[in-house]
């Protein structure tokens, strides 16, 4: 029994699990196109502060990124989940992107990698923005790997309306060598991407970015929705040009979204596949069977940790990604770049715990319920 602090106060008692959730064997996985963001691990030694470059830990964070590829899943690196933008720099992203496309070669791994304009760190105008995704696009490119066009705050500060969205995207879809994945992350992801595509009206927004799609359609391999809005993002995918893919990014409304209906599915690149890597896979192969109800069965049951650790503010779901590796055995420390482990209270953490738990995400219960039981001791919590 452990004793986990309430959101209201006080504490209550809770009897962990003694074993993990028996999986099959892990297979490829041949119904759905599926990418699992993926987290970084710090260097818990380096010297830093909140402002300072990221310390990565590249052994475990790499470790982390064979343990995704070996359940079937692909990659996508250097995104969101990466604490891209929140701690993690253009000059760190590059490196991760190089490191991880490197042992995705090694290993036969499915990588995409983000392609933003981080590397501005001021105001900057539409010419300087394009200089800045060009450069990105083309490293991305130089290892191999498929390119995620990211939205970019500096775009969302810059341009003065859809027709400037069209202009630079047009731009850059022409000069990509391979097709690419547009992604839109809506502001409850990143507040300054507010108006995206030119309209802080999303109807106006999609069709701005259906515009750009139906332009270079032989330039999209598919978009990455992350709005969090189920029934916007089955209109959008239903209205896609002819083999462009819709990737989920809704870690509110996956399971529906993936199994889709008779018109059509969603195949994913999600955040929340981080921690849930096992069982989505598991999950998948299900569906590769043509078994539907099952695949629910196994994905379903998951939503209420993924609605927990993504409620708002949303962008900092990564802490509790994070403390899921490290209660799993992925890495050996609860600590993260920028030193964002602070940014959700010890009430949502013990919750994301005792949600992860009764799911049987632990490969050892025993150690999640001992690394716990440390952080409750620092936080003074009475054993």
């Amino acid at each position: 029994m452990i004793r986990l602090p309430r959101a209201g106060g006080g504490v209550h008692a809770y009897e962990p699990r003694t074993e993990p959730l028996a999986l099959a064997t892990a297979g490829a996985l041949t119904s759905r196109t599926v990418f699992s963001a993926a987290h970084v691990v710090a260097d818990p030694y380096a010297d830093t502060t909140p402002d300072s470059p990221a310390a990565v830990d590249w052994d475990a964070t790499l470790a982390f990124r064979r343990h995704l590829w070996s359940h079937g899943l692909g990659v996508a690196e250097a995104m969101d989940t990466a604490q891209r933008g929140m701690g993690l720099d253009w000059t760190g992203a590059a490196e991760l992107i190089r490191r991880s496309a490197a042992e995705a070669k090694a290993v036969g791994g499915r990588i995409a990698c983000g392609v933003g304009t981080d590397q501005l760190t001021g105001p900057a105008d539409l010419a300087a923005v394009r200089k800045a995704y060009e450069e990105q696009l083309a490293l991305v490119e130089e290892t191999g790997s498929q390119a995620v066009l990211m939205a970019s705050r500096a775009l969302a500060a810059a341009a003065d309306g859809p027709d400037d969205y069209l202009d630079l995207y047009g731009h850059l879809l022409r000069q990509a060598s391979e097709p690419v994945v547009l992604h839109w992350l809506g502001p409850m992801f990143d507040p300054a991407l507010e108006g995206y595509w030119g309209s802080a009206d999303l109807d106006a927004a999609t069709e701005t970015f259906l515009d750009v799609i139906a332009a270079h359609p032989d330039k999209v391999d598919g978009i990455k929705v992350s709005l969090l809005d189920a029934r916007r993002e089955v209109e959008l995918r239903r209205r896609l040009p002819e083999g462009v893919r819709c990737y989920t990014g809704d870690d509110f409304h996956y399971p529906e979204l993936i199994a889709g209906d008779e018109q059509g599915f969603s195949h994913a690149l999600l955040g929340i596949f981080d921690p849930l890597a096992p069982l989505a896979a598991e999950a998948v192969r299900t569906l590769d069977t043509g078994d539907v109800a099952g695949f629910r069965a196994i994905l379903d049951p998951t939503v209420d940790l993924s609605r927990h650790l993504f409620q708002a503010p949303t962008r900092y779901y990564k802490t509790g990604v994070v403390l899921l590796a490290w209660l799993a055995g992925h890495q050996e420390h609860f600590t993260m770049v920028g030193g964002l482990q602070s940014a959700r209270s010890l009430p949502h953490l013990a919750r994301a715990y005792e949600l992860a738990d009764g799911l049987g995400l632990f490969p050892d219960p025993a150690l999640a319920e001992s690394r716990m039981r440390s952080l409750l001791t620092v936080y003074g919590v009475p054993a």
